[in-house]
């Protein structure tokens, strides 16, 4: 089996298999698309890059109105 690989299988069994082809050689992994790959570094740099310009206050805040927003009966 050579070429481009589909998606991982969910059996444990099939995926077992497409592990150890890969391991072998028989099978190589896919490849990411343009999409993937930007949807796998999404965040990466704004939320830390945003927590570094916010104050602690605003931080505090920030934290503050999403606790209460989680645990909000409704």
């Amino acid at each position: 089996m050579t070429g481009k690989v589909p998606k991982r299988p969910r059996d444990p069994n099939q995926l077992a298999k497409l592990i150890a082809d890969i391991a072998t050689g028989e099978a190589s992994e896919p490849e990411q698309s343009k999409f993937e790959k930007r949807a796998s570094t999404a965040g990466t740099k704004g939320g830390p890059a945003r927590a570094k310009a916010l104050t602690p206050a605003q931080r505090s805040e920030i934290a503050s109105i999403a606790a209460s927003a989680r645990w909000k009966k409704g």
